[in-house]
């Protein structure tokens, strides 16, 4: 989620420490994991009064599944992987679809096309 590296967050509880002063620090610590509770109780309270008031139709809606990078991997790329994988059972010759066990025949290959 954040790219920040163990320097710098080292260098930011220095500089905070030279701002706030190290008696006034803990209290602004603890402040703040108190927000971070409450706006992450607000966001799932949230998310629960949508989905109650969506109905019950809809009880099985995942919110991961309206994230657009999931989506588009979902979508574009595991189809992708699929047939890739089906390519590779094939020519291992142990594909689902009830062959011999021998590998799929290669498709012709015609020099003057291409």
């Amino acid at each position: 989620m954040f790219d920040i590296n163990v320097w710098e967050i080292m260098a930011i509880a220095v500089l905070a420490l030279l701002v706030f002063g190290p008696d006034k620090l803990p209290g602004l610590a603890s402040d703040a994991a108190r927000l971070l509770r409450e706006v992450r109780k607000m966001a799932t309270g949230a998310k629960q009064d949508l989905k109650d008031s969506l109905g019950p139709e809809l009880n099985d809606l995942n919110f991961t599944d309206l994230d657009p990078r999931s989506f588009v991997k979902r979508n574009l790329f595991d189809p992708i992987d699929d047939e890739v994988q089906g390519v590779r059972r094939a020519a291992e010759g142990n594909d689902a679809d009830g062959s011999d066990g021998k590998p799929a025949a290669r498709p012709t290959f015609d020099s003057d096309t291409t």
